[in-house]
């Protein structure tokens, strides 16, 4: 396909889940209808379907998206010099996710995403992709932690990724829904369990 297509229709795509969040802002996201979208995004109800099957594919796509930023804010970090320690990522992952969990912002659509990556094989492929390129730069980070000295030298780097990850899903939650947590809170726990590096941090 000519290079000038792909880049129309990624536009067209784009457009689509702008007006999506938009409506979702406006309205929320349950009683948003697709109709809402077509409005909004000024494209007919054929064009919009050509993209997305239905608002449940709509909410995990744009969930998705917002896990694509934070993993560029991830990847970003961990590429750092001097390298950061565990606390130090996870605040500045946990600040991001807090930034864009206002009453409308994105991350309150990632719990509904996994929801329905349990059941929409559609929304399945798109937060799958996603979890896995985010464990794959934690992965990236472990292989750093392991050549820094601060993970034993046959550490296994994929498993200490499958385990970091699991911090973000129980932030996001207990954020959301109990809402006495906090990056710096998180922090804490995080210098406490993985205490890796934190002696060169402080310079001693």
């Amino acid at each position: 396909m000519p290079r000038v297509s792909e880049e129309h229709l990624e536009r067209r795509r784009q457009q689509i889940l702008d007006a999506a969040r938009l409506c979702f802002a406006r309205k929320g996201f349950h009683d948003s209808s697709m109709q809402d979208v077509f409005a909004e995004s000024g494209l007919s109800a054929g064009a919009v379907y050509r993209y997305f099957k239905s608002k449940d594919d709509i909410i995990a796509a744009l969930a998705t998206q917002t896990m694509i930023e934070l993993r560029g804010t991830m990847a970003e970090a961990i590429s750092a010099e001097p390298l950061p320690t565990p606390a130090e990522v996870i605040t500045l992952i946990a600040r991001n996710i807090v930034a864009r969990s206002g009453p409308e912002g994105p991350v309150r659509l990632a719990p509904q995403a996994w929801s329905l990556a349990l059941v929409n094989p559609e929304a399945t492929g798109y937060v799958r992709e996603a979890i896995l390129a985010m464990r794959g730069v934690w992965e990236d980070y472990a292989e750093r932690m392991r050549a820094a000295g601060w993970l034993p030298a046959d550490a296994d780097t994929h498993a200490v990724a499958v385990a970091i990850i699991g911090l973000l899903p129980g932030f996001i939650l207990q954020h959301l829904i109990i809402g006495d947590i906090t990056p710096e809170t998180l922090a804490r726990g995080v210098r406490t369990l993985l205490p890796y590096g934190e002696s060169a941090a402080q310079g001693g």
